[in-house]
C-alpha cells in the first residue's frame, strides 16, 4: 500500500472530478515546505493560479511574498494552500458546496504537514475553523484550535490590494504574526 504524500495527493487531485469547478478549471493543490510549522490558507485559486496550477502566484501572491519577507520568512519556509482547489468562474466567491467538496483535500494537506499554526487568509478560510467568528473581530488575534494547533486569522492580501484601508491592518497583523511565531519558537507560547 502506498504511503500518502503531498505528491501523491496532487496527482489524485488532478484527476478528481468531485467538485463542479473541476469541469472548468485546473486543480491547484498547495505547495511549499512539507515540514512547515505554518500553513497559510486562502479561499480559492485566481486566474493566474489556474493557469500555472500553483497557489498565490498572482498579485495577491506577490504581496503575500512581501508580507512573508517582512517577518523573515519565504515561501520555502511555509506551506500555502486554499480551501477550494479550483478557480471559481470570474473569481467569484466560492459557494458553500464547493468549499464542502474540496475540504477533505485541505484536511489531508494539514494532516500530512502537521503544522503548529494555520494562518487563515480571509473570511472563507477562517469560516471553516471558526464558523461563528468574523474576520473583522478576529484578525491579528491567535485562536486556539487544539492543544497543539493555533489559527491566526488575517485579512486576505487581495482584500488589501482592493481596499487600501485594509493595508495597514494587514501589515500590523503580519507584525503580530511574526511576534507570535518568534515567541512560539523560543517556547514562550504553550502551543
Amino acid at each position: 500500500m502506498l504511503e500518502l504524500t503531498l505528491d501523491l495527493l496532487k496527482a489524485k487531485l488532478t484527476v478528481w472530478k468531485g467538485c463542479d469547478l473541476a469541469k472548468t478549471a485546473n486543480a491547484v493543490l498547495g505547495e511549499g515546505n512539507p515540514n512547515a510549522k505554518v500553513i497559510f490558507i486562502g479561499e480559492a485559486p485566481g486566474q493566474k493560479e489556474d493557469e500555472l496550477r500553483r497557489p498565490f502566484v498572482g498579485a495577491a501572491g506577490q504581496f503575500l511574498n512581501e508580507l512573508l519577507a517582512s517577518i523573515g520568512l519565504t515561501r520555502e519556509d511555509v506551506y500555502i494552500s486554499n480551501v477550494v482547489k479550483f478557480r471559481p468562474p470570474g473569481n467569484r466567491d466560492p459557494e458553500p458546496i464547493e468549499k464542502e467538496q474540496c475540504m477533505p483535500w485541505l484536511m489531508l494537506e494539514i494532516a500530512l504537514i502537521k503544522p503548529r499554526v494555520i494562518v487563515t487568509l480571509g473570511r472563507h478560510s477562517l469560516g471553516h475553523f471558526f464558523p461563528q467568528k468574523t474576520i473583522t473581530e478576529t484578525h491579528g488575534k491567535p485562536q486556539k484550535l487544539t492543544d497543539s494547533l493555533t489559527v491566526f486569522p488575517i485579512y486576505h492580501p487581495a482584500a488589501a490590494l482592493h481596499n487600501g484601508n485594509l493595508r495597514a491592518s494587514l501589515m500590523s497583523d503580519f507584525r503580530a504574526l511574526g511576534e507570535f511565531l518568534k515567541n512560539l519558537e523560543v517556547g514562550k507560547i504553550d502551543n
